[in-house]
């Protein structure tokens, strides 16, 4: 049996980050999404370690479980599930190296609150671990995974979303164009990458470079309900050595949850400000400069794969894992009730539907059709089913700016709702 897991999320220590970002939210939240394995994020922050330290324990597996007191009573029966949490930490890199100045994040993972404390104490002689649950270190990302790899040999050093512009090891503004120009000798132990929301696997395949290299995906959530938006799909025990090794030998990982790469904040180049929204190739025509203001345009993740890339767009090296696009349930809900996705309405049907039906990730990619339309509409039905295809349209991200995805133009909406 396939279980999901998403292993990258932030904790309300963490910048623009929710307040409701903790343990006992993330154990409800992520029965009611259908995930299994939960990162914990920011364990690098004192006071979220602590807290982490105080409401869950070992499940002697490397990974952790929500202590009883702690778990809330009202998740639907049709969604219960045993939950495990991993430890991971986000860290943003700021340095210079080959004459530039570099921003990298990087995840990582360990086994045991020993290890965690023990890359607490290390990095805390470096930078403020205080300040932000990603905190911000000047400290090569190269002898981050060097310290890393000292403490804890079994540990999992994974670049996070590696390809936006502004902070990534392949990001246009400033990372590298390899992963050896980041990691020099200590490459080969990086096993993986974070796609991030703005590329999904058929971008990446576009380089050759990777095709030894596990490509993950996680959420990055700074909300509850964000959790899940992308994740991955492991056949595995549940335990930390057996996701380390899915990771790094893709035994047992089975593929990845993505976003419509169109939707994430910066597949396009632009500038926000000036509502320029360009492709590449209107990019190069435009000689890289905003039409309104002059300045250069934000370099999206689509350009920058061009840029590295050795291979056509549409290649897909042997042996390649599925992948599965998604549009979150309340998004879907919102537009076949046309309100938005944060309202009463949508809530009410999105608890009406996993009531009857299962976890959001059951309905969005399990559930046989027929069985959503008698517990939902003919309309949500047919959404969902075009999902499933990826018959949607996108305007796409940029320059921080999320894409605007549609499902239905209202004639359409019409065939399957007469009263509409």
């Amino acid at each position: 049996m396939s279980i999901i897991a998403d292993l990258h999320i932030h904790s309300k220590y963490s910048r623009a980050t929710s307040r409701d970002m903790c343990p006992e939210a993330l154990w409800k939240w992520a029965q009611i999404k259908g995930i299994t394995i939960m990162g914990t994020g920011d364990f690098t922050h004192p006071a979220w370690l602590a807290e982490l330290k105080e409401k869950i324990e070992p499940a002697y597996n490397g990974l952790f479980t929500l202590k009883k007191e702690s778990q809330l009573k009202d998740i639907p029966d049709s969604c219960r599930r045993d939950i495990f949490f991993m430890l991971s930490s986000e860290i943003s890199s700021i340095y210079k190296k080959n004459g530039r100045t570099r921003k990298v994040h990087s995840i990582i993972y360990v086994p045991d609150f020993i290890y965690a404390e023990r890359i607490y104490k290390a990095l805390s002689k470096i930078g403020n671990l205080n300040a932000d649950g990603r905190p911000i270190l000047g400290l090569d990302a190269k002898e981050l995974l060097k310290i890393v790899m000292d403490i804890c040999p079994d540990s999992l050093f994974v670049p996070a979303h590696a390809w936006t512009p502004h902070f990534s090891v392949f990001g246009a503004v400033s990372g590298f164009d390899s992963l050896e120009e980041c990691f020099d000798e200590l490459t080969p132990h990086i096993y993986a990458i974070e796609t991030g929301l703005s590329s999904d696997p058929s971008m990446n395949w576009r380089l050759s470079a990777l095709d030894a290299i596990t490509l993950i995906s996680n959420s990055d959530a700074h909300s509850p309900a964000k959790i899940g938006r992308e994740a991955n799909i492991l056949d595995t025990d549940c335990s930390y050595d057996a996701i380390r090794r899915a990771v790094k030998t893709r035994e047992g990982f089975l593929g990845t949850i993505e976003f419509f790469p169109q939707e994430g904040k910066y597949h396009y180049d632009g500038h926000r400000l000036c509502n320029v929204n360009f492709s590449p190739e209107e990019t190069i025509g435009h000689d890289y400069l905003c039409p309104v203001c002059s300045r250069k345009v934000t370099v999206g993740v689509m350009h920058r794969v061009n840029k590295l890339a050795d291979r056509e767009d549409g290649f897909k090296p042997e042996g390649a894992l599925p992948f599965y696009p998604i549009i979150p349930l309340p998004e879907i809900l919102g537009e076949t009730l046309e309100v938005g996705p944060a309202s009463k309405k949508v809530d009410t049907a999105y608890q009406g539907l996993i009531q009857k039906l299962g976890s959001e990730f059951k309905i969005l990619l399990d559930c046989p059709l027929e069985d959503i339309e008698k517990a939902g509409s003919p309309l949500i039905r047919e959404a969902i089913s075009r999902v499933r295809a990826g018959n949607v349209r996108i305007t796409p991200g940029f320059d921080g700016e999320f894409g605007k995805i549609k499902i239905f133009d209202g004639t359409e909406r019409k065939e399957y709702s007469p009263e509409l």
